[in-house]
């Protein structure tokens, strides 16, 4: 491939990226409103079904928030029925945050359409070319979170 083929390539792909990070934010904006969320909580939300159980802490590290924004967010969506906390066993002083189960079935109901269209999507793809979609993916996600770091972050997200 040739120097201005791959060039060609390169800014393809990253206008494609970017363009699906604006419909990302639009589907994540619309999920928001629809339950009741503003983005800040949808987004710790998320973090704490990914984790299943995840402490305060560890949550406002993940979502790059104080732990008093955290203590925020989690007031709003304990009093919606999203999520419980929960004193660790093991540790009283550690406070672990899970999702509610009918709050994880109203998100899912959201998603599904979205699941369902980007499943038939991946369908058309073989495994050795999901896997280097993926590769890519994991990458681009590492490029983000080492660009959001103290060292090249453009600014702390507060709730």
């Amino acid at each position: 491939m040739d120097a201005h083929t791959r060039q060609a390539a390169t800014t393809g792909l990253a206008r494609e990226m970017r363009a699906f990070l604006v419909a990302a934010d639009a589907f994540d904006e619309s999920v928001s409103d629809a339950l009741g969320l503003n983005r800040t909580d949808l987004r710790c939300f998320d973090l704490v079904e990914q984790h299943g159980c995840i402490t305060a802490g560890a949550l406002a590290v993940a979502a790059h928030l104080s732990t008093g924004a955290v203590t925020f967010v989690l007031d709003r969506l304990e009093q919606h029925g999203f999520v419980r906390r929960r004193r660790d066993e093991d540790d009283r002083r550690r406070v672990l945050v899970e999702v509610l189960p009918d709050a994880r079935a109203r998100a899912l109901e959201m998603h599904q359409p979205l699941v369902r269209a980007m499943r038939a999507e991946s369908g058309r793809f073989s495994v050795a070319e999901l896997a280097i979609v993926a590769a890519f993916l994991s990458k681009a996600r590492r490029a983000y979170e080492q660009a959001s770091t103290p060292d090249g972050r453009p600014g702390r997200r507060r709730a």
